[in-house]
C-alpha cells in the first residue's frame, strides 16, 4: 500500500534536503579552497582574494617542494610508526579492560567501574603527567606516543557495553568445553565484534595522526617529530627553510596548503573502508542504561 505524503510533509522534507546541502557545502568548501589552492599558480593565488572555486592556473611546484623537505618523509615514518603499533596496543589493551568489566560475578566491579570512570572527568594535571613520563624515561622516545595512551575510557566503556551485548550463553559453552578466558576473548568475543573494534579503530586511528601537543612537549631531538609536529612548524612558525629556499618564499601560500593535504589525505582514505562498520559498530556499543 503506498503511503500518501501530505503537502506539510513535502515542504518539510524540501527545506530539509536544502538546509542539509547548505551545512554539507559549507563544511566541504574549506578543504575544496585548500585543495585547489594547493595547485594554483603562486602569483595568482597571491593576488585573489574571495571565494575561490577552480585552480587559478595549474603548478605542483608546492607538493614537489614539499616531498623533498626531509622531514616530511620522517615525519610520516614516525606517524606511521606510531599509528600502527599504537593502534594495535590500544585494541589489545582496550580489549582486556572491556573483557573484564563486562564479565559477570566480578568482586568490585561497580567500584573498579567508578574508579575508572573517574579519569574521565578528572586528571593529575599536565606536570604531573610529564614527571610520570620522565620517570620512565619516556621521554624524546616515540614510545612515550604510545604507552600512556594505550586506553580511552570512553572508547573502553563503549567496547565493554558491546561484549555485554554477545549471549552470555557461547561463552558458558566455550568455557564448559574447557577453554579459558583469554581463549573465550580471541577466539568468541573479538569475532563478533568486528563492527565496534572498527570503529575502536577509526577513534585510535584518527586520534594519533591528529596528535600533536604531547609530541611537541616531550619530544626534543626532531629526527622522531611526527607527521602534525612539522606541519604545525610549517603553518604556524612559518618554518619553510627546509622547502628548497630561494623561491620558496614566493610559493609559501601554495606550500602550506599542499602540506595540509598531504597531511590530511591519507587518513580521508581510510573512512570509506570503515564506512560500512560504522553506524551499525556506533549502535551496537552505545552506552545504555
Amino acid at each position: 500500500m503506498k503511503v500518501k505524503i501530505s503537502t506539510g510533509e513535502k515542504v518539510f522534507r524540501v527545506f530539509n534536503y536544502i538546509i542539509l546541502t547548505i551545512i554539507a557545502l559549507v563544511c566541504l568548501y574549506p578543504m575544496w579552497y585548500v585543495a585547489v589552492a594547493s595547485i594554483s599558480d603562486s602569483s595568482q593565488l597571491m593576488s585573489h582574494s574571495g571565494v575561490l572555486l577552480k585552480p587559478l592556473g595549474f603548478s605542483l611546484n608546492a607538493y614537489a617542494k614539499v616531498f623533498a623537505n626531509p622531514m616530511i618523509l620522517k615525519g610520516y615514518g614516525n606517524t606511521l610508526f606510531v599509528l600502527i603499533i599504537g593502534v594495535l596496543m590500544d585494541l589489545v589493551m582496550t580489549s582486556l579492560g572491556a573483557y573484564f568489566l563486562s564479565r559477570k560475578n566480578v568482586m568490585f566491579k561497580k567500584a573498579i567501574m567508578m574508579l575508572i570512570m573517574f579519569t574521565m572527568f578528572f586528571g593529575g594535571g599536565m606536570i604531573p603527567f610529564y614527571l610520570t613520563l620522565k620517570d620512565m624515561h619516556l621521554l624524546n622516545t616515540r614510545w612515550g606516543l604510545i604507552i600512556p595512551f594505550l586506553v580511552s575510557t570512553y572508547n573502553m566503556i563503549i567496547l565493554r557495553t558491546s561484549f555485554e551485548s554477545i549471549p552470555v550463553s557461547l561463552t558458558e559453552a566455550a568455557q564448559i568445553d574447557g577453554a579459558g578466558h583469554m581463549t573465550v576473548l580471541f577466539q568468541i568475543v573479538l569475532p563478533l565484534s568486528k563492527a565496534i573494534l572498527a570503529v575502536m579503530v577509526l577513534y585510535y586511528g584518527v586520534g594519533i595522526w591528529n596528535a600533536w601537543f604531547w609530541a611537541s612537549t616531550i619530544l626534543r631531538n626532531r629526527e622522531l617529530y611526527p607527521l602534525q609536529v612539522i606541519l604545525r612548524e610549517i603553518l604556524i612558525s612559518n618554518d619553510l627553510q627546509a622547502m628548497g629556499g630561494g623561491d620558496a618564499e614566493a610559493i609559501a601560500m601554495n606550500i602550506k596548503y599542499a602540506t595540509i593535504m598531504v597531511a590530511t589525505v591519507p587518513i580521508l582514505f581510510v573512512y570509506p573502508f570503515l564506512q560500512k562498520y560504522f553506524a551499525a559498530g556506533v549502535m551496537v556499543g552505545a552506552v545504555k542504561e
